[in-house]
């Protein structure tokens, strides 16, 4: 559990400093540069429609996870957008509310 932990804030650390640089480059113009790949249908783009199948997939767990309530909606927009970034540290979290238990963090409810 502590490598998963270790990796989880990696994970957030790069991702962080990655976007900063990014964002300092291009600005905040992600949906029309994300879309545009898509629409051209090339490597970027089925890189970013496969990205984007995977943020469905993990929103969709995430809302399930909290048999879709309220908390577990919003919870699963929020994991719609914020990918890794809200993934890593959501579940960061739940290892530690969960004692490590890999089975409750996959498919209880909290």
């Amino acid at each position: 559990m502590a490598a998963l932990r270790l990796l989880l804030v990696i994970m957030s650390l790069v991702l962080a400093v990655y976007t900063g640089f990014v964002i300092a480059e291009h600005g905040l113009v992600l949906f029309p540069v994300f879309s545009g790949d898509v629409g051209r249908a090339d490597w970027s783009g089925q890189f970013n429609l496969d990205f984007l199948m995977m943020l469905m997939l993990s929103a969709l767990w995430v809302s399930w996870r909290h048999r879709f309530s309220g908390a577990g909606l919003a919870l699963g927009v929020v994991a719609f957008f914020g990918g890794i970034g809200f993934l890593s540290v959501y579940l960061f979290v739940q290892s530690f509310l969960t004692k490590g238990n890999v089975v409750e963090i996959l498919i209880r409810d909290r």
